[in-house]
């Protein structure tokens, strides 16, 4: 992948974390029966995340994260995918055209 488009990704995946951008975001697993203070809580750390290094963003795209709240441990990640029915991924993450962005925030022993 070129760099040009690496950058592009990494831009729309920022816009999508810090809600200004186009796409879905999902509380998944047993997080789903989280209240509503602690699902604000994650989203807020998933917005205002900037721990990406080589381990976690081996590609450069701002596409996952891991975070601590107390004892709790989460997980993000971004996924590209053709249409909003999720059925498979997008050809071109780079093109936002062709391309519906998901942000999944999980408790990490749910992966």
């Amino acid at each position: 992948m070129t760099e040009e488009k690496t950058a592009k990704i990494r831009e729309l995946n920022d816009a999508l974390r810090a809600g200004r951008g186009s796409g879905s975001i999902i509380i998944a697993g047993s997080m789903a029966n989280a209240d509503v203070d602690e699902i604000s809580a994650a989203a807020k750390q998933v917005q205002e995340f900037t721990a990406f290094e080589e381990g976690n963003d081996p590609h450069g795209e701002h596409d996952f994260g891991a975070f601590q709240i107390g004892d709790q441990k989460y997980y993000w990640k971004i996924d590209y995918y053709r249409d909003r029915n999720m059925l498979t991924g997008s050809d071109d993450p780079a093109d936002p055209k062709v391309t519906h962005r998901v942000l999944t925030i999980f408790y990490a022993e749910d992966y």
